[in-house]
């Protein structure tokens, strides 16, 4: 089933290893590309506006599928590496472009944001975008279903 009209979806998942702070994802799916947009808030902030943080565009490689192109349309160092490695990995699994931007913090992680932390917390938003998009039939995963 191709995706012929933009559907947009929100949710939420905990930050790993915190208490009360969650990454808000919405995810907004249109004909030939995905955006994607993150953040995090703790309950006490959730109305309250979140300095914008990267802002990546991708795009399948032609020459080469493994390893899609990236650009930086708007740098904070704090976010850029995660947010590019997103992106990448998303054009990599539906070969369309994929927006990306991301303002997710990791300061109220259980120890401060730590590798280990970070990687979690990547590990748990790809399965879910990927599940999501498998579902509603996007890309590459329309075609053979495949998550590799």
């Amino acid at each position: 089933m191709a995706v012929t009209e933009t559907r947009a979806v929100s949710f939420s998942l905990p930050l790993p290893r915190s208490l009360d702070t969650r990454i808000y994802l919405r995810l907004s799916t249109q004909a030939k590309a995905l955006v994607l947009s993150l953040t995090t808030a703790a309950q006490d902030e959730v109305g309250s506006p979140k300095p914008m943080g990267s802002f990546v565009y991708a795009l399948p490689n032609r020459f080469d599928d493994k390893q899609p192109l990236a650009t930086t349309l708007f740098p904070s160092e704090s976010s850029l590496e995660f947010t590019t490695r997103l992106a990448k990995l998303l054009v990599r699994r539906v070969q369309l472009p994929v927006y990306v931007t991301n303002s997710v913090s990791f300061a109220n992680a259980g120890m401060g944001g730590t590798v280990e932390e970070e990687m979690e917390a990547f590990k748990n938003i790809a399965e879910v975008i990927l599940d999501k998009l498998k579902e509603a039939g996007v890309g590459a995963l329309a075609v053979n279903g495949n998550l590799s």
